[in-house]
């Protein structure tokens, strides 16, 4: 049963995917759904904030300052989530060239990494007053690091060549090769002793904060998650009307 669930669910993916392999057919669905995305996105933020800011009340150890836990957490989550989502597109252009993927997670690693920068700027602010430092060579923080690495490897290299055809592939295998730390980043509190602490929340619930606590910082994460897929979408639309001029360009060129 459960095997028949997971190839029934890989399905679905992968039909959901390449019912967007028509750049046409992507621009006309995204240019109907971004206006929804970005009024979600917005209201979810200003309610998590509103939330977070107003009606938490003051951590009784950290005091005001554990609030930043409300944009620190969110922004950890995202950098390891988008990274995945980039893979996920990688295997796709790589293994079934799909004509969108490659764009993609083209347009997903900009964001992805400054939700990275984001996370580690906040994480250093969070972490001055409990450790006593701005930086540890932390299982979780140094993981968290080598990934931001790679995201600017991974655009620094779509920039490094002039037929944006070379640099798929290349990009693509290296976006894979850096899937490690953003699996490191995910688990490295469980596998070995950190100063960072274990996870807030979980399926499960054992280890989920309070109510007054967990149900802001889940409207949070949701906020970041609809301002991704704005930011998203957005972007692979950029792309692909730059992929349309160059081609015109081209053309014009050969003429």
């Amino acid at each position: 049963m459960g095997r028949r669930w997971t190839g029934g669910k890989l399905r679905a993916i992968g039909s959901v995917m390449w019912s967007f392999a028509n750049p046409n057919k992507f621009m006309r669905v995204s240019g109907k759904v971004l206006p929804f995305l970005s009024a979600i996105a917005i209201t979810l933020f200003v309610v998590g904030l509103y939330l977070s800011l107003y009606v938490v009340p003051a951590d009784f150890k950290q005091g005001d300052g554990a609030r930043i836990m409300f944009v620190h957490v969110p922004a950890a989550a995202m950098s390891i989530i988008v990274y995945l989502i980039m893979c996920i597109c990688s295997v796709f252009a790589l293994v079934w060239r799909h004509p969108v993927a490659d764009l993609s997670a083209k347009a997903a690693a900009p964001i992805g990494a400054a939700f990275t920068l984001l996370a580690l700027v906040t994480g250093a602010i969070w972490g001055k007053p409990m450790w006593g430092a701005w930086w540890v060579w932390d299982a979780r923080l140094t993981s968290e690091l080598i990934l931001f690495f790679f995201y600017i490897g991974y655009i620094a290299l779509w920039d490094a060549f002039d037929d944006p055809a070379k640099a798929a592939p290349a990009a693509a295998i290296f976006c894979l090769v850096g899937s490690v730390f953003a699996v490191l980043a995910k688990y490295s509190v469980k596998l070995w002793d950190t100063l960072h602490q274990g996870p807030s929340m979980t399926i499960g619930g054992e280890e989920n904060l309070h109510d007054i606590f967990h149900r802001p910082l889940l409207i949070m994460i949701a906020a970041f998650y609809m301002y991704f897929l704005t930011l998203w979408l957005v972007r692979v639309r950029a792309e692909i009307r730059e992929r349309r001029i160059r081609a015109i360009r081209q053309a014009a060129v050969q003429e």
